[in-house]
């Protein structure tokens, strides 16, 4: 008996939608990312990109809990000697949630050429309408 070893060709993909209201960011991101990588699948492996397409709305009115809010800072370098940034995340939900989603959803990922692939079938807004309609995107309860 031989194990079965899934083709990259052979992944069938679905495109998914992922309501991010009132539901914790991370939580959000990180069923983003089981979708992104396939895990879902009972053909899964962890080195063919058998994930499918997610689409991540109301990103804007997703929630951080406790304190994440006030304390929590996202740090940049700008690779310049004293170049180091920092935006809290009170700021970063305010004027761009897509990022913030983008960020924790990258995190969850493997930092490789196949995790990099995989984020490019995340797309993520700030309000509930999307440009995927043509896609016919099934609904994922959280």
């Amino acid at each position: 008996m031989s194990t079965y070893m899934p083709k990259p060709d052979a992944a069938g993909r679905k495109w998914y939608v992922l309501d991010a209201a009132g539901k914790p960011l991370g939580h959000t991101a990180a069923t983003a990312a089981h979708i992104l990588r396939g895990k879902h699948k009972v053909t899964f492996a962890p080195h063919v990109d058998c994930g499918d397409s997610v689409i991540i709305i109301n990103a804007a009115d997703a929630v951080l809990t406790g304190k994440k809010l006030e304390q929590k800072i996202y740090y940049r370098h700008t690779g310049w000697v004293g170049g180091l940034k920092e935006v809290k995340y009170s700021k970063l939900m305010a004027e761009n949630p897509e990022k913030a989603m983008m960020l924790a959803v990258k995190g969850m990922l493997p930092d490789t050429t196949l995790g990099r692939k995989q984020l490019t079938r995340c797309k993520i807004y700030k309000g509930s309408t999307h440009e995927q309609t043509a896609q016919k995107p099934e609904a994922w309860t959280l």
